[in-house]
């Protein structure tokens, strides 16, 4: 029997790294959960994935710039799409506070 899990809860202590944490993974689709507290893509660096993120956040406070669009802000319950090769960084976290993400990465039937 499966027992109910709160992803607000148990969160790992602040490290230097970003944690993150799968939760179910299938053929072509990931679930994970990252913690971040300060951590940002190091500059100059882009992800460019060959699949779609759908990335919510759940607690703390984030800022991803997406290539071509600028800067965008996230706050609790804020969910954003990123299709495969958009390219962006995560430019702020909350250094303060964890901030708490829920991705869902699909790859595309091109990418399989």
């Amino acid at each position: 029997m499966t027992e109910p899990r709160n992803l607000l809860s148990s969160l790992p202590p602040a490290t230097a790294e970003e944690v993150f944490e799968i939760l179910l993974e299938r053929p072509g689709v990931k679930l994970e959960r990252i913690v971040s507290r300060g951590q940002t893509t190091p500059e100059g660096e882009w992800y460019d994935q060959d699949w779609d993120e759908w990335v919510l956040l759940l607690a703390g406070a984030a800022r991803l710039t997406i290539e071509g669009e600028g800067e965008t802000d996230l706050g609790p319950g804020d969910a954003l799409l990123l299709p495969a090769h958009c390219r962006h960084r995560v430019s702020w976290t909350d250094p303060l506070r964890p901030t708490l993400w829920l991705a869902l990465h699909v790859k595309s039937e091109e990418g399989s």
